[in-house]
């Protein structure tokens, strides 16, 4: 099938979610005409919320929706906790979206097909990575992954970078093990957040509970915000309240008059041109008529999520690359990793029955990590690496009724006092980086586009199953510690995938023979190449990773503008 050829631009990116947006917002601000192409449709900010301020008897099932429908075209979308009658048309339909895995081997690929992607559905923590995590495979001498080819010290100014324009709301905690940043004022703890904090950090030195760092802005910022406090986030934010592609990166880059997007396009594959060793541009097809055309660039950034960027690099294949571009230590699409989560533990909070929450913070508690911090004299455990645990605390209100006896007056009166107060600890722990899990495409399968389906392999070891044992027993002793009543470990065994931090399947590293990109996230092999989603993780660490995303892509961005001055590209 012939394609259509269109104009040449400085720079392509592939993909519109966190580091499409930043790719686009630094490379047209560095000179550059930069093209992004989107496989999704098309999202205006603001207008492009439709249920934003819809209220429960506003939607057809009052916001409980259709359950034959989610087990039908939502089987897997519909487990995460964003999705929901309300934010349904900002997640992709399984069955029209298949993938492959086997079936003792559960996959949950969380995916957003709109321009903006998954920013706008987003948790929106934003932690720093340490040295503690960059160094962790060369550490740790168990011959997990490959050495970061970067430092703390490398990304430390990219994180400021990204945190002032972004807008952080947290706390300062001083530890070497989560760097402090640029912050706005932090979310408040609510009263039983306050008083768990006090008996954990008596009962444990050390150990510290904080609010979450969250791109959520409590004042306003950059001309954007302030957050509302509705915890409405995943229908979109007309007031830009929190960060996403759509309120902050892609106007930015608009404003420069040199970005043109493309929805609907869904990239086939890289062009590779042979003679001059170089990718040439993207291949793609239009979702709708499903016409091939082409478009060509200086240089191309990969940024459409981890496991779409690996299906990308799989299917551009040549001569030189007959596994892949970009894949001559065959390591694109493996070491696949995610954080092990969905464990943890759950109490009542006594006393405070005089108090109650007051407005919807978007946001929760957290624990930093305190195992294997490679301090003197610390507990030995029976696993690598460690976790950090998420919280939160609320009051039950009158919907806690739907699960409880009784009808009429009774029921009624006795729902109009509120119920206990309540906290919940969940575990995020750190997944190691192993060859034997891994994507790749199906060479039967294909989708309604004619591209191989992405199989994937993936399954916890060991060392993930020790981390989430230890997680449910300290959870259970820090609230007991800490006075909780009624404590009890939970544990929904939620499989890879399902915290949608999947990275790694293009990994960065010292060595082209073990590794798929460099220190700026370029490929060895083709170096007007970049890839900077999670696709270029070398390890997980336990902390969310999308800060870390996005400092890397603003440092890539710069390099590859610097190297295209310097004619190197």
């Amino acid at each position: 099938m012939s394609a259509r050829k269109e104009e040449p631009y400085d720079a392509i990116v592939v993909g519109s979610g966190i580091t499409g947006g930043w790719a686009a917002k630094e490379l047209t601000a560095k000179g550059l005409r930069t093209l992004v192409v989107e496989r999704g449709r098309h999202v205006e900010h603001g207008a492009g919320y439709v249920t934003e301020s819809l209220q429960p008897w506003q939607l057809p099932h009052r916001g409980r929706g259709e359950p034959a429908l989610y087990e039908r075209d939502y089987p897997i979308q519909s487990k995460n906790y964003a999705f929901s009658e309300a934010t349904r048309h900002f997640f992709v339909s399984d069955r029209e979206h298949p993938y492959v895995t086997p079936d003792d081997k559960p996959f949950r690929w969380i995916r957003g097909y709109q321009l903006g992607g998954r920013s706008l559905i987003w948790g929106r923590a934003s932690w720093r990575w340490s040295d503690l995590d960059f160094e962790a495979n060369l550490r740790d001498g168990g011959g997990h992954g490959v050495d970061w080819p970067i430092r703390y010290r490398d990304l430390a100014p990219w994180y400021t970078h990204v945190e002032r324009f972004v807008g952080v709301s947290g706390e300062r905690l001083g530890l070497a093990h989560l760097p402090d940043g640029e912050f706005l004022p932090a979310w408040e703890m609510n009263c039983a957040e306050r008083a768990v904090q006090r008996g954990i950090e008596r009962a444990f030195p050390g150990r510290r509970m904080t609010m979450t760092r969250v791109a959520n802005l409590t004042r306003v910022h950059l001309g954007r915000g302030p957050c509302q406090a509705r915890n409405q986030c995943a229908r979109g934010c007309s007031f830009s309240g929190y960060f996403s592609s759509l309120s902050a990166t892609l106007p930015a880059a608009r404003q420069t008059g040199r970005l043109t997007v493309v929805t609907d396009a869904i990239v086939h594959s890289v062009i590779y041109d042979e003679r001059r060793d170089r990718a040439a541009g993207v291949r793609v097809i239009d979702a709708k008529t499903k016409a091939t055309r082409e478009y060509f660039g200086r240089i191309i950034f990969l940024c459409a999520s981890t496991l779409a960027t690996a299906q990308i690099l799989l299917n551009s294949k040549s001569a030189r690359f007959p596994t892949g571009l970009g894949n001559s230590s065959g390591e694109v699409g493996h070491n696949l990793m995610d954080h092990i989560s969905k464990a943890g533990a759950r109490g009542t909070v006594p006393g405070l029955e005089d108090k109650y929450v007051y407005g919807r913070r978007p946001t929760g508690t957290y624990i930093p990590r305190f195992r294997n911090l490679g301090r003197p004299g610390e507990t030995k455990v029976g696993f690598l690496r460690g976790y950090g645990i998420q919280a939160g605390a609320s009051r039950d209100g009158w919907a806690r009724g739907a699960d409880e006896p009784g009808l009429g007056v009774e029921l009624k009166q006795r729902l109009r006092e509120p119920g206990p107060w309540q906290i919940s600890l969940q575990g995020y722990g750190e997944c190691l980086p192993r060859h034997e899990n891994y994507v790749d495409l199906d060479p039967v399968r294909t989708d309604q586009w004619g591209i191989p389906l992405l199989r994937i392999q993936c399954a916890w070891s060991d060392n993930e199953r020790a981390i989430r044992e230890d997680v449910k027993t300290q959870a259970a002793e820090m609230l007991e510690a800490a006075g909780c009543k009624g404590v009890e470990t939970w544990d929904d065994d939620g499989p890879p995938g399902f915290s949608v931090h999947e990275m790694g399947t293009a990994r960065m590293g010292r060595d082209p023979k073990t590794s798929v990109l460099n220190a700026h996230n370029q490929a060895h092999d083709v170096p007007n190449l970049f890839v900077s989603d999670g696709a270029c993780m070398a390890s997980s660490s336990c902390v969310n990773p999308s800060l870390t995303y996005m400092a890397l892509t603003a440092r890539a961005a710069d390099h590859a503008v610097n190297d295209l001055k310097r004619q190197n590209l």
